[in-house]
């Protein structure tokens, strides 16, 4: 797996079991699996829940916050409707959400005794340390210093010629019309 998909999958998994933790479920175990035993994933997170409903919420709890977080949704819930052992495949890891006799019934852990058991806080340690890495390997951005362009010199800007003021006043109706009746009782016309 690329180093970076391998970073992206472990913050999904340290979400998925953040989700865990605040549903108060037991007993948190994330198993990265030996990639010669299996090729369907590369994690298990597994839990226990106290009653089928709280393992519901458990599995709400992480399908909410990873879709949120990451926009990622599982490929398949199996087990949900029964809530003994609820079962979300992410393709990477897979969740597994038992109630305790199940749990001990099935025995996981014991199936799988080639895969390492890493705590949340191995795994939180190992995302910081991915994300030191990368920072190390991006290439520091350079500043360029240039002189700074002299500002453009404002034109200046031609004032507004008033508009021309009229002399006298303009003629109105009444003014007209008396002119008018002045002409027709002398009798001139022009």
């Amino acid at each position: 797996m690329a180093s970076n998909k391998k970073h992206q999958v472990q913050q999904l998994l340290a979400a998925a079991a953040a989700a865990c933790d605040d549903k108060k479920a037991e007993d948190i175990r994330i198993l990265a699996l030996d990639p010669s035993e299996s090729g369907l994933t590369d994690y298990f997170l597994i839990c226990t829940g106290l009653s089928e409903r709280q393992n519901v919420a458990i599995t709400d709890e992480i399908e909410i916050r990873l879709k949120r977080e990451f926009g990622t949704y599982p490929n398949s819930v199996e087990g949900r409707r029964q809530g003994e052992w609820i079962l979300m495949d992410y393709v990477d890891f897979i969740v597994h959400v038992f109630s305790s006799e199940k749990r001990a019934f099935y025995g996981l852990e014991r199936l799988r005794k080639s895969a390492t058991i890493l705590s949340i806080a191995d795994l939180n340690a190992e995302i910081k340390a991915a994300i030191a890495d990368t920072r190390k390997k991006a290439p520091a951005k350079k500043t360029v210093t240039s002189k700074k362009a002299p500002a453009a010199k404002k034109a200046p800007t031609a004032k507004k010629k008033a508009a021309p003021k009229r002399v006298g006043k303009a003629p109105t109706i009444k003014s007209v019309a008396k002119k008018a009746a002045v002409k027709k009782h002398t009798g001139k016309t022009k």
